[in-house]
């Protein structure tokens, strides 16, 4: 708009004032002006002066002034806004139970079912059970390595591991300790070269998967067998299984029903401190009627010391065996038993607990 608009008369209708130009009623003297034009230009309105407060100040004015102007509301914060729909109101809800993570039913009878063999064969024919234990080592070497190759690409040697397992642990019942050292280091020998045939990529990371696989199932498992020599083997035996299985429920019921403070979060969140002293307690109740009722020459303030190392080394088992799995990114060893994953979830803390019951009770009763 040019400032010539500033001189046109007033029409019809007209709001703003009359004196527009410079002599009132007339307009400006010059060529360049032309009358017709002057009718057909719509006049500036005009804004009412206000104090000059700064460069902010005054544009803020004008933007809500051509708001005003506009209909709309003068303040943004003036905006209309939609009314809020009102709250519905929350029915309150029962609280929840809390539920195992696993089907009980099916646990529960997988459970006695293997207890019922393992006893049988226990109480039976010894060889029977050196039997179950080698079977229990070959199914559980399966599940570590299918699982190290499946996840990590690891290529450690089943058929070495298997035969060496199955003849450590014939070989601590056979030999004793010296035995399952010498089928152990036989064992570690035969995954070096097992390994040989196959190219050199990986050999190292294979061959040391290996020899942790031997040691940590056939070899620990070989304790086990060598508590069945004793005269009284098959009631030291029943003992620390007895013990274990104490220790777990003890856990798992404490903790369940208790269980506020995390244990070792980072590594299995499900286990609570609270847990944890269950299981202290359980398994030295445990430990003190299974030394003064199954042990011979046993006392129970002896069972109290051995329900506690029951406890921790089954805890510290268990928590070792979850550290692989988070390693490995997988829930369960496997999927052999109904409710409980693979063999390896249940062995994961006898294997630890083994040599400790078996050496607790050769210096408490000697070895029998």
């Amino acid at each position: 708009m040019n400032d010539s608009s500033w001189g046109a008369p007033p029409q019809a209708g007209h709001w703003g004032p009359p004196e527009m130009g410079p002599v009132q009623g007339r307009p400006p003297a010059g060529p360049a002006y032309d009358e017709a034009d002057a009718q057909q230009t719509r006049p500036m309105p005009i804004v009412p002066e206000m104090p000059h407060t700064g460069t902010d100040a005054a544009d803020r004015f004008d933007s809500e002034a051509g708001a005003a102007l506009a209909g709309g509301p003068l303040f943004r914060d003036e905006m209309p806004q939609e009314p809020m729909p009102s709250p519905t109101p929350q029915v309150p809800q029962p609280p929840q139970k809390k539920r195992a993570g696993r089907d009980l039913r099916a646990a529960i009878g997988v459970g006695v079912g293997l207890g019922a063999v393992i006893v049988a064969s226990l109480f039976v024919v010894k060889a029977v059970f050196v039997g179950v234990i080698a079977v229990a080592v070959v199914v559980g070497l399966w599940e570590l390595t299918s699982r190290l190759q499946e996840r990590k690409e690891i290529r450690a040697p089943l058929v070495p591991l298997a035969v060496g397992g199955a003849a450590m642990v014939v070989a601590g019942y056979a030999r004793g300790a010296e035995g399952a050292w010498v089928a152990m280091a036989l064992t570690a020998l035969a995954v070096l070269v097992w390994r040989m045939t196959e190219p050199p990529e990986g050999y190292l990371r294979d061959v040391t998967a290996g020899v942790f696989a031997a040691f940590y199932v056939p070899f620990l498992a070989t304790f086990v067998s060598m508590m069945l020599t004793a005269d009284d083997g098959a009631q030291r035996v029943l003992t620390f299984l007895l013990l274990t299985v104490v220790s777990d429920t003890g856990a798992y019921a404490v903790g369940w029903r208790f269980g506020k403070h995390k244990l070792a979060p980072r590594i299995s969140p499900g286990k609570t401190r609270e847990g944890l002293l269950g299981a202290v307690s359980f398994a030295m109740a445990a430990g003190a009627l299974c030394m003064e009722f199954l042990i011979d020459g046993g006392s129970w303030w002896q069972g109290l010391l051995l329900g506690l190392a029951v406890a921790a080394s089954a805890t510290l088992g268990d928590l070792g065996e979850s550290m692989i799995k988070r390693d490995l990114g997988i829930k369960d060893m496997g999927t052999l038993l109904p409710g409980h994953g693979g063999i390896m979830d249940r062995l994961d803390s006898l294997l630890p607990t083994a040599p400790v019951v078996w050496l607790l009770l050769v210096l408490f009763v000697g070895s029998g």
